[in-house]
């Protein structure tokens, strides 16, 4: 089935165009290749760049981690997208904030894959406020803890989103 799909030519009225052969331009026209500079992207030499995380004995976390600390606006953002999502937005909190092996060399077993729980998820929760007051909570019961909010979808029974709110300093 798939395979007529595939082998079937494109219509001569169908949406795709591809590349024409235009006979009589030469290939690579300077006249061409400007013009073509101007309309793309390049990542080359003089393209200055901001080194966001520095992999050498740092932890990597969940999206969003190798930024800077993110402001209280910035996380309300994240959790007004999470509820125009329909997830429920939820705290956990670890000493360590990362996987390791401490108690048991068992295949499949590791210690800091759960964080704790704070609270419970915050379902029925309506506003980035009410997220962030739990967050400064957190934050006070638990300075020197890694901090970071979940998104869960009800509906698919899984975690859709991640991202470290607070890292400790020492």
């Amino acid at each position: 089935m798939s395979a007529g799909i595939f082998a079937a030519p494109a219509a001569a009225g169908s949406g795709y165009h591809g590349l024409k052969a235009n006979p009589t331009k030469q290939l690579f026209s300077t006249k061409d290749s400007v013009a073509w500079s101007r309309k793309t992207v390049s990542n080359g030499c003089k393209t200055s760049c901001m080194k966001t995380w520095n992999p050498i004995n740092n932890k990597k976390f969940e999206a969003l981690s190798y930024l800077p600390p993110l402001s209280d606006e910035s996380i309300a953002k994240e959790v007004d997208y999470m509820m125009k999502n329909g997830w429920i937005p939820c705290l956990e909190f670890d000493e360590e904030g990362s996987v390791r092996r401490e108690h048991s060399r068992m295949p499949g077993y590791y210690d800091g894959r759960y964080w704790t729980l704070w609270k419970l998820p915050m379902f029925g929760c309506t506003d980035a406020s009410q997220v962030l007051h739990e967050i400064h909570e957190c934050k006070k019961a638990y300075p020197n803890a890694y901090i970071r909010c979940l998104a869960f979808d009800n509906k698919h029974q899984g975690q859709c989103m991640a991202f470290v709110i607070q890292k400790p300093s020492n």
